[in-house]
């Protein structure tokens, strides 16, 4: 049987320069297990470490920990958690360059990409502490004589936090420092592919302060055995999940069983519209941000270009010529502005989706191919003419491939963008505002870009609709999902001398 070590876990791992722990974290101690998985360097194919694998047994006692934790950190002042808050960030901040490194070496992302996924994931930890001992509630008359009405929010309570490979400390981030903010306790199980950032965050988070059993983490190669049992418990009360609409659905049918609070961030199909008055060069620019980065492994990436005829050819030309000039490399070479995708299975279904596109008529502009060098290469790729109801005009692509279409119309183009079952994120160049505006409120999604390709940010709030999820990440909302409203009825005699 596995032992608990005194303050971390005997095994770890040297990234770098930098040790990150590789077991997992139980009550605030580090736990090595004797099951293990391999973490690979998507740049090079080579294996980096092996990561201690939980089982059920694991996944309970984490959850044990986080019910005995929650009552104190549950009604802990609000101005005492933001100081903790605040001491974490201080901490990651002066840790950024491991952070980096680690990113770098399990996703392969450029170190140009890690170095924007810090900056943006210590945000959203400023952004929260400042919020945390700010979540008032309201005091005021009732409807009727007699009484008062006094709001106030409560955590939910033990939240279960499952996060994706494709922006390991982004993620986590975001759910972890709300979830604390909101005073709930955590579980938190990381990604297969990308465990080492979120195992730096959590040993940050505990060397900062945070109480033991308030953040737990859990790697494992059997999420069902893991995350089942979790939600047919009635201690767990929240589940927040970032991933496929696939696995999102059949999480919201297990929470379901014991209403269990669910927030789902979930897959995209985002349009990424240009009309006839769009300046061009701008668009081509975020274009190639919105398509590219990490990869195009980003649910809110541009999976289809939507062009006016008028300027279809001028953006064509330019935007191919500006994935041509794209560098494809391992992350850790400064001169790489494109990385791998994260496996080569990721690799050869990218390849399936272009190879089908071709078949079905479409018309080959650049790239098209998996690159001959070790690691999981994909060249950037352009294609125009794919037919609409190709698996790559429909499905979310997540990968470095960019699809052309053209349009005549406003119209048509808004019609287009909303021809799908997901929600997520769409974007809009123009130079009209009025225009603008009223496509952004035609497209029906939960977030709409105008002349830009990257539009998160920890005041405002991520999400979707339809197919692409429940609930928003960031700003204030992200931090009242991890809140229940509580209302108390207050009898006042109104008569009462003073």
């Amino acid at each position: 049987m596995t032992t608990f070590a005194s303050s971390r876990s005997k095994a770890s791992v040297d990234i770098r320069g930098h040790q990150v722990p590789t077991g997992l974290l139980i009550n605030g101690q580090w736990v090595d297990e004797r099951e293990t998985f391999p973490v690979i360097n998507p740049s090079t194919g080579e294996t980096i470490c092996e990561v201690s694998s939980a089982a059920e047994s694991r996944a309970r006692e984490a959850l044990n920990a986080a019910d005995a934790a929650q009552t104190d950190w549950g009604v802990m002042n609000h101005r005492m958690r933001a100081r903790l808050l605040h001491g974490a960030l201080a901490l990651i901040k002066e840790r950024e360059e491991q952070f980096i490194a680690v990113m770098t070496a399990e996703s392969g992302k450029p170190i140009a990409e890690s170095a924007a996924e810090f900056a943006l994931s210590s945000g959203f930890f400023e952004w929260t502490a400042e919020q945390a001992a700010h979540v008032h509630g309201n005091f005021g008359p009732g409807s009727n004589p007699g009484y008062r009405v006094i709001t106030t929010h409560q955590p939910v309570g033990p939240s279960l936090l499952l996060t994706p490979w494709n922006f390991p400390m982004l993620m986590g981030a975001r759910k972890i420092s709300a979830a604390l903010a909101a005073g709930c306790t955590t579980i938190i199980k990381s990604a297969q592919q990308t465990p080492l950032t979120l195992a730096l965050l959590v040993e940050t988070l505990q060397e900062a302060g945070i109480p033991s059993g308030v953040v737990n983490l859990l790697h494992t190669t059997r999420s069902s055995e893991v995350s089942s049992p979790l939600l047919s418990d009635h201690r767990l009360r929240k589940i927040s999940f970032t991933g496929s609409t696939t696995v999102g659905s059949h999480l919201i049918g297990l929470a379901a069983k014991n209403i269990v609070n669910t927030s789902m961030e979930l897959g995209g199909n985002a349009a990424f519209i240009v009309l006839d008055d769009a300046d061009v060069d701008l668009a081509v620019r975020q274009g190639i941000d919105c398509k590219f980065r990490n990869a195009g492994q980003a649910c809110v990436a541009a999976n289809k270009f939507i062009l006016h005829k008028d300027i279809a050819e001028e953006f064509t030309e330019k935007f191919v010529a500006a994935t041509r000039e794209l560098v494809v490399g391992d992350g850790s070479d400064p001169a790489a502005n494109m990385g791998p995708v994260i496996t080569e299975d990721q690799r050869q279904r990218v390849h399936a989706l272009v190879r089908s596109a071709l078949s079905d008529g479409a018309d080959l502009l650049t790239g098209g191919r998996p690159l001959d060098r070790d690691g999981f290469y994909y060249e950037p790729t352009v294609l125009r003419g794919v037919p609409t109801n190709s698996p790559l005009a429909c499905d979310e692509i997540f990968g470095p491939v960019a699809v052309l279409h053209t349009v005549s119309s406003v119209a048509e183009a808004t019609k287009f963008a909303n021809e799908t079952e997901y929600g997520l994120a769409n974007y809009v160049f123009t130079r009209d505002i009025s225009r603008a505006i009223r496509i952004g409120e035609e497209l029906e999604s939960g977030m709409v870009g105008v002349n830009r390709g990257v539009m998160a940010d920890p005041m405002a709030p991520f999400g979707g609709t339809g197919a692409s999820g429940i609930g928003r990440e960031g700003g204030e909302h992200g931090i009242h999902e991890f809140l229940e409203p509580h209302y108390i009825a207050l009898t006042v005699d109104e008569g009462a001398n003073q």
